[in-house]
This record gives structure tokens, sequence and C-alpha cells, in this order.
């Protein structure tokens, strides 16, 4: 069953098309990969699915519901949750309080509640404080809890964002390029990693270039060249693919 169905979506800045009617589905329980070179589009994608950019025209149907029109604190209330190619925690707060800001859109506790302290917002923060804690034992981070973030070595500053997303307990996870900046050790252990996420009922869609990844854990991969998908395959079909082997090596080495 498709838990995530895009279709026709464009989005243009300018003369550029940066996604020029783009249509694809992911599975309900499955990993799937978008990939292409530089400049291809795929995080202004992300970035339409999530609601950060609005399309100029085309459909997203996420869980059966349109969200195309909808503002990223909606999107992610309907169960969608993302990391940014570039980290982005939350200065001066520890590892567990950047994971339980992830919490929020599961808490009713505002400002004034939260200022008088009283009984039933204590619960809630001690049951985001408890999810938050099982969440990072699940990734292998619990003994940083109390640790600033952005004191964290730069692979576990990574899984501490996707801690974080995972923290709002979504249907679909979008994981922008999770291995940037990781050496080999830490991009196998990041892949085994988003396998286990899968393994709970996470759906995974994600960007990436470390194609050793990509490969190893996609069930499918969409494959996009200037803002156009040109390929949407299983693995193994999307490497053998003329057209993606003419994108990525050039029409010579091809």
């Amino acid at each position: 069953m498709s838990l995530l169905e895009v279709q026709d979506l464009s989005k243009r800045f300018g003369g550029l098309k940066a996604v020029d009617h783009v249509s694809f589905s992911v599975q309900e329980g499955s990993i799937k990969a978008l990939i292409g070179p530089n400049g291809a589009g795929k995080t202004t994608l992300f970035n339409l699915l999530s609601g950060v950019l609005t399309s100029d025209s085309g459909t997203i149907r996420f869980n059966n519901s349109a969200i195309h029109t909808l503002q990223p604190y909606q999107v992610a209330a309907k169960g969608m949750s993302r990391t940014f190619q570039h980290i982005r925690l939350f200065t001066h707060m520890s590892a567990l309080e950047n994971i339980m800001i992830g919490r929020h859109i599961h808490t009713r506790a505002g400002f004034l509640s939260g200022m008088m302290a009283l009984p039933w917002t204590k619960k809630e923060e001690h049951a985001a404080r408890a999810r938050s804690l099982e969440i990072m034992a699940f990734l292998g981070i619990a003994d940083f809890a109390e640790t600033e973030a952005t004191s964290l070595a730069y692979g576990q500053q990574r899984t501490l964002e996707i801690a974080r997303a995972l923290a709002c307990e979504p249907k679909l996870l979008l994981l922008d390029e999770p291995a940037a900046g990781l050496n080999m050790r830490e991009t196998a252990e990041m892949a085994r990693l988003i396998s286990r996420i899968r393994d709970t009922g996470v759906t995974v869609l994600l960007v990436e270039h470390d194609m050793s990844l990509v490969m190893n854990i996609s069930d499918e991969i969409v494959v996009l060249s200037y803002g156009q998908k040109i390929a949407d395959d299983k693995p193994l079909a999307i490497q053998k693919n003329p057209e993606v082997i003419r994108i990525y090596l050039g029409e010579d080495d091809a």
C-alpha cells in the first residue's frame, strides 16, 4: 500500500525548473532512495514534501490525505518528520533536551501551564523524557543524554538529529543525506541504523550520495536529473539503466 503518492509535482524558481512534473510513490514499510547529481532537485523535492516550500502544481498525498497546501508543523502532525542536509541542532541544550523538543506535537502544555507547573504538565514532561531516553537507547547514544548537543562528535550529531525526528513518532521519516560527512565505518553503521528504523515500522525516504549505502538498503530508487524523474525502479535495475549510467558517468565513459 502506498503511504506517499506524489503526482505531477513542479516547482520553479524564476526560469529554473527545480522540480519538473515529478511523480512517484513510497510503499508503506519500505526504504526508498532519491538520488541524482548535484542540482537535480532532490532537496527542493524534500522541502515540498515537508511543507517548507509550496509547489507550483501537482499533488502530494500522504496516508490518503492531501498535504501539498499544509504548513510544516501540520505535515509533522500528520506523521511525517525529517532531517536536514546541514545539521540543525539547538545550541546550549543537551542532547536529551533536543530530542524532547521533537515530542512537542504530542503534548498539550503551553507556556502558561508550563510556568504554573500543573500536575498534568509535569506528567507530560516525564513521559516525553522517558520516551526520548528510549529513542536514544535504541540509537546507541543514551550515554550522551546530558551532553551539550553541539559538543558531540559529528556522527553522533547526525544520529541525534534522526533521534529528534523519531521523537515525533513519524509514519514516514525523510532523511536528507544522513551519511554526509561520515567516514566508512560511520556510514556502514548509519546504513544498519536506517534498516533498524524501518524494521520498527517506520517508512523511510532518503536523499543520499553514497551509492553503496543506497544500493545496500533501498527497496526502490528514484533518480532525478535537472528536476525530472528519469528512473524509478529496484536497485539492480537502476544499476543497469543506461540513462542513469549516462547521467552519473558521462556520455563517453558510459
